[in-house]
């Protein structure tokens, strides 16, 4: 979790700077990162500060985008997933569990995790040592 939180300071967004690490199971390999912000080569600044409308690609996403499908993986993620990149993990197939240390301001995704028999669980923030 630590390392999703160093990849969300990498955001250029200016509302809300999220990371998401995609791994084995046993976290011993890591297949994806992902943080949010604006196209490859494209614009870094929000196009909007209204919630939901800044133009970036979510760190689920970007994530999901270079993810293995079928193969069995976690999610780590410093901020609960929206309800879209809820069905996008849904729809990569092989994702067991997504663990996350923030809650989002919108949790409808929770139920669309747990229809896919995906567990769900949140980490307390980790502390720096």
């Amino acid at each position: 979790m630590r390392l999703a939180g160093m990849l969300a300071t990498r955001s250029t967004c200016s509302r809300l700077q999220v990371g998401a690490v995609v791994a084995s199971p046993d976290m011993r390999e890591i297949f994806a990162v992902g943080y949010n912000g604006g196209p490859v080569g494209g614009f870094n600044d929000c196009l909007s500060e209204e919630p939901g409308r800044c133009g970036h690609a979510h760190a689920e996403d970007n994530a999901c985008n270079f993810a293995p499908a079928r193969v069995p993986k976690i999610m780590l993620v410093t901020h609960f997933p929206c309800p879209a990149c809820c069905v996008r993990i849904v729809n990569k197939l092989g994702f067991e569990k997504v663990y996350y240390q923030q809650v989002y301001r919108d949790l409808a995704g929770l139920e669309i995790l747990e229809n896919a028999g995906i567990t769900v669980a949140q980490l307390e923030p980790c502390i720096e040592g």
